[in-house]
């Protein structure tokens, strides 16, 4: 059952921080340098939209196999890297839900009003929240990996 968890939290991850990296650092400039913000930002938004429904999944999975994984070794017994991991993981959470409850909502409706100053400031608070949690996706995962180094 633990390796059933572990497979299940690492894909998930791969998907949530592989899909952020892909998207901020290839999609979002190319998409940039060809197209005009009345092609470009529709096109963000489907995009996004199909995205976040698979993040929102790859969340629930991490959430439900990281913890289901501490509360086996119990809490106070897990290592506190795995605290650590917990700890970003749903600051990482909180700051997707601003960004699908909030932000991703603004660029819709600037989108569907061909608003396009609204809908390109959505997008960039949109840039700036996945960069953060691009950022600390990637301490966690230093953490993952290092964590253990650093309590022996």
């Amino acid at each position: 059952m633990r390796s059933f968890l572990l497979f299940l939290h690492l894909a998930a991850v791969i998907v949530w921080v592989g899909g952020m990296f892909f998207a901020h650092f290839f999609l979002r400039p190319a998409a940039a340098a060809q197209l005009q913000p009345p092609q470009r930002l529709p096109l963000l938004a489907a995009i996004l939209g199909n995205f976040f429904k698979v993040v929102t999944l790859a969340i629930v999975a991490i959430l439900v196999s990281g913890f289901a994984t501490m509360g086996s070794t119990g809490f106070a017994n897990a290592p506190l890297h795995w605290h650590v991991m917990s700890g970003i993981g749903l600051v990482m959470t909180a700051i997707f839900a601003l960004i699908y409850l909030f932000y991703y909502p603004q660029l819709k409706s600037g989108v569907a009003a061909q608003e396009w100053p609204k809908a390109g400031a959505a997008m960039n608070r949109i840039r700036v929240l996945v960069l953060t949690n691009l950022s600390l996706g990637g301490v966690t995962v230093v953490v993952a990996t290092l964590g253990p180094l650093f309590a022996a």
